[in-house]
């Protein structure tokens, strides 16, 4: 059977998909969790306990206690264990960039966005345990604003 010969847009699609976004892409709340979360895996993988460091770079135990909360919804709810980019890297991982996507949209309310970023990813039995966190996580957020 011979193989279709990709289009235009196909090729731009795959070359899209190719090249990793940077952490500039995302939304100011999306960005701050997508740092907490490569925090959270440093010190997880180290054996210490996150929440000090992770309040001291957010500036509010809140909003340390909601990243911390939304990371493990995250982790219970992933269909496999999350890639994160090292810590200095202002590339993101597939992963990251999902997650960065559900976030910007729950910091703006847009729950269709936040299924779209989600949809074929995690179960829609199991995302609103998502939305739920990173909402709290958003209004920690601009509470402490």
């Amino acid at each position: 059977m011979p193989h279709p010969i990709p289009t235009d847009a196909a090729r731009q699609t795959i070359a899209a998909l190719a090249a990793p976004l940077r952490v500039e892409r995302l939304g100011p709340i999306a960005g701050r969790f997508v740092h907490a979360l490569r925090l959270i895996a440093l010190h997880e993988r180290a054996g210490r306990d996150p929440v000090p460091e992770l309040a001291n770079r957010l500036g509010s135990v809140d909003v340390a206690a909601k990243a911390l909360i939304l990371a493990h919804s995250i982790a219970a709810t992933w269909p496999e264990n999350i890639h994160v980019s090292r810590f200095c890297c202002r590339l993101l991982s597939h992963d990251e960039a999902t997650i960065g996507a559900f976030v910007d949209a729950a910091a703006e309310g847009d729950r269709p966005g936040f299924e779209a970023a989600l949809e074929g990813l995690v179960r829609a039995d199991r995302a609103h345990r998502l939305w739920e966190s990173a909402l709290a996580l958003a209004a920690a957020e601009i509470r402490g604003l």
